[in-house]
């Protein structure tokens, strides 16, 4: 049964602390009531078995339900208190259950809901909490909160389908590399062995071969070191700004690859900004809030540029165009909404246009992708074939000679 701790004042003005166990923060809100303390603040107590078991982290689609549910309660008349409590109480996600648990605390105490999710920054992005933040002033938090749900279900959806275009590839990849493995440590030893009892001559082809699992055999260790130490290498390097910096540059720049990844910032863009916009934030503030969304530094400096140029009065088409970051057909329809006042609506079509175009093209690299790793793991099988197969007819030949 779960232990809650609680803090709380007597009926004569004594302060008590303790804790209590009960199945729920309820039942255990309600049993401390009847034993007359009031001004109750309850919260779970969690043991490091559970931590280890549960985790402190909460997914995306943990938040996408949440916004889903607070905003269903929102317009059914609910308070945001209510909602808020009735969410952690029912959660089987023991780590929402705390956190909903803490917003409750928030908003007993006099905080917005708003201010109770900044306590959470890596749960609920600047974004998110931004938009929310000016849906408390407009007064539409439902409709809003419905909104971001939206959001995130379009982003994992996106996030599904390239996992799962890349998933056969890896697979073939991966069976390659096993397959390499097994010939150079299980079945080439041997057949090194069977070749020096025949005292035969070797083909060049047959020679490399051995030599290369000759190679690994004796030098793992320093080939794994060496991929440990590029690896490492790597990591640092993309510590720093100048690091990532070049990395993003240089992935934008890899052919089929870089048109995916800037069709998906361009998307994530729009959406992010759309729903900024649709709430109401000042569009230079949801702007750098947006890019500070994409992660990725091209961007995030070239877009900087951008809010100065607003500032400056250029609007935001046409200095969006001057980066070179987003397609023509992009700043084309930014500028049409722009100019008829209507740009958090043609941000929604942006990014339901940019949407169907990255499934294509996602389409397209995966099925890029797909023959070239078969093609290569054809060529490593096949040489070790015909190394082997050269080697049986060579030391058969010499034998009958």
């Amino acid at each position: 049964m779960p232990k809650f701790a609680y803090v709380g004042v007597t009926l004569d003005g004594r302060e008590v602390r303790g804790t209590h166990k009960a199945p729920s923060r309820s039942d255990a809100e309600v049993s401390l009531y009847e034993r007359h303390v009031r001004q109750l603040r309850v919260t779970e107590k969690k043991s490091i078995l559970q931590y280890e078991i549960s985790g402190p982290r909460i997914k995306r689609e943990a938040v996408m339900h949440l916004s889903r549910q607070i905003a269903a309660f929102l317009r059914a008349g609910l308070p945001i208190l209510e909602a808020v409590h009735t969410i952690g109480a029912e959660s089987e996600n023991s780590s929402v259950r705390r956190m909903m648990n803490q917003i409750e605390d928030g908003l007993r105490s006099g905080e917005r809901f708003s201010d109770c999710l900044d306590a959470f920054p890596k749960v609920f992005p600047e974004f998110y909490r931004g938009i929310v933040r000016s849906a408390e002033v407009t007064g539409e938090l439902d409709t809003v909160l419905a909104r971001l749900s939206r959001y995130i279900e379009r982003d994992l959806q996106a996030r599904r389908k390239i996992k799962s275009a890349l998933m056969y590839p890896a697979i073939v990849a991966l069976m390659a590399v096993v397959t390499v493995v097994i010939l150079a440590i299980f079945v080439l030893p041997k057949f090194e062995v069977f070749f020096a009892d025949l005292g035969a001559k070797l083909p060049l082809t047959t020679r490399m071969l051995l030599g290369m699992t000759s190679f690994l055999g004796h030098w793992w260790w320093a080939v794994v070191l060496g991929i440990v130490g590029a690896w490492l290498l790597y990591f640092v390097i993309t510590r720093t700004y100048r690091g990532k910096y070049a990395r993003d540059a240089l992935l934008l720049k890899v052919p089929v690859l870089g048109e995916t990844i800037e069709y998906a910032l361009v998307e994530r863009f729009c959406r992010v900004l759309a729903s900024m916009v649709g709430a109401g934030v000042n569009l230079t503030e949801a702007l750098a809030v947006t890019t500070e969304s994409l992660r990725n530094r091209v961007y995030i400096k070239r877009l900087g540029e951008v809010t100065e140029q607003m500032l400056e009065g250029q609007g935001i088409a046409g200095p969006l165009a001057r980066t070179g970051l987003f397609p023509g057909t992009a700043t084309q329809m930014l500028r049409v909404g722009e100019d008829t006042g209507s740009l958090d609506t043609q941000l929604e079509v942006t990014a339901e246009y940019y949407e169907t175009e990255l499934d294509y093209k996602i389409a397209k690299l995966t099925a890029l992708f797909e023959p070239i790793v078969i093609v290569a793991m054809g060529c490593v099988v096949g040489f070790v074939a015909v190394a082997l197969v050269q080697a049986m007819y060579g030391a058969f030949n010499q034998l009958d000679m």
